[in-house]
């Protein structure tokens, strides 16, 4: 991808939007179901983009422009568990609202920023290409994951049909 400026940001946008879609309109038994044990569900991915949209990729674009260094994140231990009393249109809001702020940082990139390197705790130099191309890939890999969450009753419910999702079926 040459001009991860240019194609990342549609991207970025429209991910909270989509969760807010999903929040308004699906059911909170459904958004919170895990499809199976020890896996995510629909709002336990939603909460871990708020997570990083507040404590990852801001933080980590900062450090990148001002030359700065920066730690691993480990969503096991750093990250929040769905909050009790926030409702997933709560947390829908709450990434909306990160989101616009991120994206605000974002669109203040300039195609020269896009060499600058720093060195990430685990992985050694990274540059502000990678890092927005990862953020990019995050943002789709765990809405996908959520989707697959959201899929798993409705495949158990069509038997006759269940062999063209088995590339979709969450195992235990």
């Amino acid at each position: 991808m040459n001009d991860i400026l240019e194609v990342a940001r549609p991207i970025l946008y429209t991910t909270p939007l989509r969760w807010e879609n999903l929040t308004q309109n699906l059911p909170t038994e459904l958004i919170t179901l895990s499809p199976a044990p020890n896996e995510w569900s629909a709002l336990d991915c939603l909460q871990h983009l708020v997570d990083t949209d507040r404590s990852v990729f801001p933080v980590r674009i900062k450090a990148l422009l001002a030359g700065q260094d920066f730690s691993a994140f480990d969503p096991n231990s750093q990250g929040t568990l769905p909050q009790q009393g926030r409702s997933p249109q709560e947390l829908a809001e709450a990434l909306a609202a990160l989101r616009e702020a991120n994206l605000e940082l974002f669109d203040g990139l300039t195609p020269s920023d896009l060499a600058r390197q720093a060195l990430h705790q685990e992985l050694g130099p990274v540059t502000m290409s990678e890092l927005l191309h990862e953020w990019v890939a995050h943002d789709l890999m765990h809405t996908i994951q959520a989707e697959r969450a959201l899929m798993q009753p409705f495949i158990q419910g069509c038997e006759p049909w269940r062999s063209y999702f088995v590339d979709h079926i969450v195992k235990s």
